[in-house]
């Protein structure tokens, strides 16, 4: 753990990328370039896009065609991590993360439109904590109560609440994946990143 960030830290989330914010899966793989990420969750390099909103369109349209079943994705380096999706869940998909994972460490978080949302934390490829932002005294996984401390200070109430309610869930969610990686994501560092795009399919579950 090598990181401070708090929920504050990323309130320009939704002012700067109200898109990203309303549906999003963002992925950090250790160690891995894009086109291994690409290669990991059987995705063809097709084309290179600067800045995460020109991502938006390209994602809605896949998922428009192909209804979910393949989604694009697009994939950066962030100093020794990747950057994965800007739309879909490839990345809390256990079918995809967990191979994804294998060697390294892995730390994923989505938001759909419907406000359901998911944050995983994996060590080559075991499961270490799972849970729900919006119900974060719901933890799972080998070790789900191994985050409590960064989770707290993150800005996720873990209080005896039934949900361990947080006012700013997503913003908690890339606090804490940042407390996990060292990853400061901002406005600039997203809008002027080259993502190495191409279409996955979704696995069959397990």
């Amino acid at each position: 753990m090598n990181s401070n960030a708090t929920a504050a830290d990323y309130a320009w989330l939704d002012e700067d990328l109200p898109g990203l914010t309303e549906a999003y899966c963002l992925t950090l793989v250790r160690g891995l370039a894009p086109e291994e990420v690409l290669r990991r969750i059987g995705a063809r390099e097709e084309l290179r896009i600067t800045g995460v909103e020109e991502l938006a369109e390209p994602a809605y349209d896949a998922w428009d065609e192909y209804d979910g079943e393949r989604m694009f994705v697009g994939v950066t380096s962030v100093g020794d991590w990747a950057l994965v999706e800007y739309n879909g869940y490839l990345g809390v998909t256990d079918e995809v993360s967990v191979p994804l994972s294998r060697g390294t460490r892995l730390v994923s978080h989505f938001r759909n439109v419907n406000a359901l949302d998911h944050f995983d934390w994996i060590e080559d490829g075991d499961i270490r904590v799972t849970f729900e932002p919006l119900f974060a005294n719901q933890r799972h996984g080998s070790a789900p109560d191994s985050l409590v401390a960064e989770m707290r200070g993150a800005g996720f109430d873990l209080g005896d609440s039934e949900d361990g309610g947080c006012e700013l869930p997503t913003e908690a969610a890339f606090a804490l994946a940042e407390r996990l990686t060292g990853v400061r994501l901002t406005t600039e560092v997203l809008a002027s990143a080259t993502f190495l795009c191409g279409m996955a399919a979704l696995p069959p579950r397990g």
